[in-house]
């Protein structure tokens, strides 16, 4: 009888898309730096202590796999987790629209399928933690504006007006002036801003206030995992380095949002290609003369972020046990074949972790469909390039 659950994991690693469920199954390999972030979601799980890092490698060499590895950690741990892969929709630069994709994205613990709205409609309006979110949103944020908002959530009956503030809790901003009509018609009150809201500069506020949710609704903390983080390097000047000054925000434990743990995931050619062969120190200095913190703090984080090692012998053969097992189980036969076997026919796929994987596969595969197997031949992939000509922003204009 087909294992479905083991059909899905080679598929998974057949086409080479990394999957949460084999971060799930494949969790054993790189234990140094597997530790470090176990001890600090520790570390954010019993003290609310918040902070990041940034990993580095190859193309293909399994940082995504490492990121799906820690999702399935920080579940285990009562943790919401959120997963965004930057893009030209979602550059890091527009802070505002990086919430709208993690909100989007956001897990909580043990669910398959994200989304965490149908448990904030069960909170009412005298509950303890809409009472405590609202002294929240009042009292420690930069602006009020989510106070106003978040009362009107709790206490409106319309559902049209419940959807269209849902929404904005989920980053599609409403305009002021509708929310301040909801709220004067439900309370009889008109909306007093401390500082008038605007999402390109408090967005930072929705970060906060979600990350308190987390906890008040007992998780305990939340993880951002932000992949192709590389994409950054085409942004144009002045972008980049307002990107840099957000990223500080989910790093700098002075900056970070409360009982949040976030990791960026980049390639490992960044700092040639980007931080030195774009001249970001000297573009720093050029646009930022008088406040280069936090983005220099950053610049010297991306320099200096650890990269993935190579797999050893060992943790590849590992590797390539698992996969045997799971063949076997996906397609109900006994793969009879010694793993320094499978090693070499997986060493003429290049030196890519994804592409030795791949050629392993097409080994059992040969043999499962036709009793023998011939030489595989896996093309590598190439890498990706960060060194394209600078397209403007209209900042830089």
């Amino acid at each position: 009888m087909y294992d479905m659950e083991a059909r899905h994991i080679i598929e998974a690693l057949r086409s080479g898309i990394p999957s949460r469920a084999v971060g799930q199954y494949f969790s054993e390999a790189r234990p140094g730096i597997m530790k470090e972030i176990s001890n600090r979601l520790d570390m954010v799980c019993e003290h609310g202590k918040s902070n990041g890092i940034i990993i580095s490698g190859k193309y293909g060499e399994g940082k995504t796999h490492l990121l799906n590895t820690v999702f399935n950690l920080a579940h285990s741990n009562n943790m919401v987790v959120s997963y965004l892969s930057l893009s030209k929709e979602t550059p890091m630069d527009k802070l505002y629209l990086v919430y709208q994709k993690i909100i989007r994205n956001t897990y909580l613990p043990m669910r398959r399928q994200p989304g965490f709205m149908h448990e904030l409609e069960k909170i009412s309006a005298n509950a303890p933690i809409a009472q405590e979110m609202l002294l929240y949103a009042a009292k420690q944020l930069e602006t009020d504006k989510l106070y106003y908002l978040f009362r009107s959530y709790l206490n409106t009956e319309d559902s049209d007006e419940k959807f269209l503030l849902q929404a904005d809790l989920e980053g599609d901003f409403i305009a002021n002036a509708p929310l301040k009509k909801i709220y004067r018609r439900i309370f009889n009150q008109p909306v007093k801003y401390n500082v008038n809201f605007t999402k390109t500069k408090y967005c930072a506020d929705y970060f906060s206030f979600m990350s308190h949710l987390f906890t008040q609704m007992g998780y305990h903390g939340w993880v951002i995992l932000i992949d192709e983080t590389e994409l950054m390097g085409r942004l144009g000047k002045k972008a980049r380095l307002n990107a840099y000054r957000n990223m500080a925000r989910f790093l700098l434990p002075e900056k970070c949002f409360e009982s949040t743990f976030s990791i960026f995931a980049l390639s490992s050619s960044y700092a040639e290609d980007v931080i030195e062969g774009k001249h970001e120190y000297e573009n720093l200095a050029e646009i930022y003369p008088e406040e280069p913190e936090p983005a220099r703090t950053v610049l010297n984080l991306l320099t200096r972020a650890p990269q993935l090692l190579p797999l050893s012998r060992e943790e590849i053969n590992d590797i390539l046990y698992k996969i045997q097992d799971f063949h076997g189980k996906a397609y109900n036969w006994n793969p009879n074949v010694s793993i320094q076997t499978l090693l070499d026919a997986s060493q003429s796929s290049g030196y890519l972790l994804r592409t030795k994987i791949r050629a392993a596969i097409e080994f059992l595969d040969q043999l499962y469909q036709y009793g023998k197997a011939g030489k595989t031949c896996i093309n590598e992939l190439g890498e990706e390039s960060l060194l394209e000509e600078d397209i403007p922003s209209l900042e830089d204009l």
